[in-house]
């Protein structure tokens, strides 16, 4: 691959691969640090590429798998963020000016992520089940869980413990 080609899908699929990074981890920080390896395979890796797709599919499945891979190491699981140890008030990093990513990011991260690939990436059930090594029934089944939970978290926002409606914009 040359630098070229390179900066090119960088440019073209940073946001893609940050954007995945960060439904899986809910971690600005380290959502960065996965997009920085998953670039740096690209540019090491010496596979051919079919076409631009290709490439996204490629990388996002990286970036799944580091994500996967973060998530069940050791470190992560016993290790505290810093935010927490001065005792400051934890802000989702999934959060956004959107109400809806917000309540995105309040989905677990298996709906979450199929969510994103769908809506957001604009990936065919078939795609994502390809793409996470899943079957295509289970990205229905889990597309289906994440608008049922989706809808309830959107009911349950609208309506205060008052039963004042809310505007939802």
């Amino acid at each position: 691959m040359t630098d070229s080609e390179f900066e090119h899908y960088v440019k073209l699929y940073r946001r893609n691969v940050f954007a995945i990074a960060l439904c899986l981890v809910r971690n600005e920080y380290d959502a960065d640090d996965i997009t920085q390896e998953v670039f740096m395979r690209l540019y090491k890796y010496s596979g051919a590429f079919n076409d631009d797709e290709h490439v996204k599919a490629w990388l996002i499945r990286c970036a799944v798998n580091r994500g996967k891979t973060l998530l069940g190491s050791r470190w992560h699981k016993f290790s505290q963020p810093l935010e927490a140890a001065a005792e400051l008030i934890h802000t989702d990093s999934y959060n956004d000016d959107s109400p809806l990513l917000r309540l995105m990011g309040k989905l677990n991260k298996n709906n979450r992520i199929t969510l994103h690939m769908y809506y957001y990436e604009g990936y065919t059930t078939e795609q994502i089940a390809s793409i996470l090594g899943i079957s295509t029934n289970a990205v229905i089944s889990r597309l289906s869980r994440a608008r049922r939970q989706l809808k309830k978290l959107i009911t349950d926002e609208r309506n205060d413990d008052n039963g004042i409606q809310r505007s939802f914009r």
